[in-house]
């Protein structure tokens, strides 16, 4: 089996609220992957929402250094298509697929952000991803979900580098 890029993107949001701040992430995922003698296809949207918490309080240009949790869902399409031959029958080509399938999973995050210039901040997020469940994958057993990565993985590790934008809805002393 051939393994083929991942396409997609991710929007990351937070509000400050002393310490914590609540997090959402929306994003897209995509693949197309030839397997043996055919083609695997994945595409669907997911959002994680949680809570970060900052352990750099004090500092006075409000760098993060932070711990959290998510709770992820995706929705998404997915199809495999392959021939098949049979002595009777010969050649065929044979279709499974999931449509509208639906998942869940639980995460526990880890990160640091630091501000570059002005309201320009970069960073990165760890991901722990565990606990995925499936639902309406009857056709076809969910190779891949959307925002979590590979089904028959019961944790996995992801890892996110961002670029953030602050947009001062308060006075900034």
């Amino acid at each position: 089996i051939a393994n083929s890029p991942l396409k997609g993107w991710e929007f990351n949001a937070d509000v400050e609220m002393g310490r914590y701040y609540p997090t959402f992430d929306y994003g897209r995922w995509s693949r197309d992957m030839p397997i043996r003698n055919g083609n695997y296809t994945n595409d669907g949207r997911y959002f994680r929402i949680g809570v970060d918490i900052n352990f750099l309080m004090t500092d006075p240009d409000k760098n993060m250094f932070f711990v959290g949790a998510r709770y992820g869902r995706s929705r998404f399409d997915e199809e495999v298509i392959y021939d098949d031959s049979a002595v009777d029958f010969g050649d065929f080509q044979k279709q499974a697929s999931n449509n509208n399938a639906r998942a869940g999973w639980l995460e526990l995050t880890t990160g640091l952000r630091v501000k570059i210039w002005k309201q320009f901040w970069m960073g990165y997020t760890v991901r722990f991803k565990f606990l995925p469940s499936v639902k309406n994958d009857s056709e076809l057993e969910t190779y891949e979900i959307p925002g979590y990565g590979l089904t028959f993985k019961n944790s996995y590790w992801g890892f996110n580098y961002q670029v953030f934008w602050t947009i001062p809805f308060k006075n900034q002393e």
